[in-house]
């Protein structure tokens, strides 16, 4: 007989707000299955990140069926599993970690939860070449996104020069040499006059962190405009390029369709990521997602 109960939870810091539990949950409903998805945040623990294979090990024995991994946790949940699928492999980063005959095998469904809503989203966005603001862990799943959607050449602008030349280097190890390239925010104006189009992938904008990550004098009408950021899902980014002309997407859809992704990884069953797309609409507070 079908399994028809699961125990799942998210590892991370400051998880509180998160929408996963109530996204699972009412897919799981509607499904008529069991489901229980708790929250599991190091900073009500008082632990460092660090913990986190105690904390995997701990749900292993408890009887859990799989974990969400979030920051700062994606990349050292690594070294305390049994296996690694190609794409977390290829990423070096886990988000989804399925627990199954004693084993752990980790996941990552941020590349193909971003690569799902950009192909619904921006279905005719030109991509031969895209700026991509942001190389921290969200950053490197939508730029290993853009690439398998197959864009020319992404360039990764970060703050921080020597992360965003990593993230560069390892992604023109996996898709060949010269699909990426790294540069600093000073280049942004130069960059974006010549660009198709910017993914957005830092905390600004969150409700935590409010602003525009760069001058919005930066904008242009030819220029796309996809958003990480889910809540809000009206991003002042998104509000600012939609006025300027800019053809605009959301961070909801990845957030649906990583979690869609993660929800046939522990149960087996196929998600309806229409019903879970009206979910995160009503969920972050916007009746109907801005495109």
């Amino acid at each position: 007989m079908a399994k028809d109960s699961f125990l799942v939870g998210l590892i991370g810091a400051g998880v509180g707000p998160s929408l996963s539990p109530a996204l699972h949950e009412r897919e799981a409903d509607r499904q008529g299955l069991r489901y229980l998805y708790r929250l599991i945040d190091i900073d009500v623990l008082g632990v460092r990140p660090e913990a986190v294979g105690e904390l995997l090990c701990a749900a292993r024995d408890l009887g859990f069926d799989g974990l969400n991994i979030t920051h700062p946790c994606k990349q050292l949940v690594i070294g305390h599993l049994d296996a690694l699928a190609p794409q977390a492999e290829a990423l070096g980063a886990v988000n989804t970690v399925v627990f199954e005959n004693g084993r752990a095998t980790g996941h990552n469904t941020d590349v193909t939860g971003f690569a799902a809503s950009f192909a619904r989203g921006l279905p005719d966005a030109p991509l031969e070449r895209v700026v991509q603001l942001g190389a921290g862990g969200a950053g490197a799943a939508v730029a290993h996104a853009m690439l398998t959607l197959g864009a020319g050449r992404v360039t990764v602008v970060d703050a921080l020069a020597d992360r965003a030349a990593d993230l560069a280097a390892s992604l023109n190890r996996h898709f060949g040499e010269g699909r990426a390239t790294a540069a600093v925010p000073d280049r942004l104006p130069q960059l974006l006059a010549d660009a198709d189009g910017l993914v957005h992938a830092t905390p600004t904008g969150m409700a935590a962190h409010p602003g525009l990550p760069l001058p919005a004098r930066l904008l242009r009408p030819e220029l796309w405009v996809a958003e990480v950021v889910y809540r809000p899902l009206e991003t002042e980014l998104l509000r600012t390029a939609r006025a300027v002309g800019c053809a605009t997407l959301d961070g909801g859809g990845m957030a649906v369709f990583q979690a869609a992704d993660a929800f046939r990884l522990f149960t087996g069953r196929e998600p309806d990521a229409a019903r879970m797309l009206a979910d995160i609409a009503e969920l972050a507070g916007v009746v109907g997602s801005p495109k």
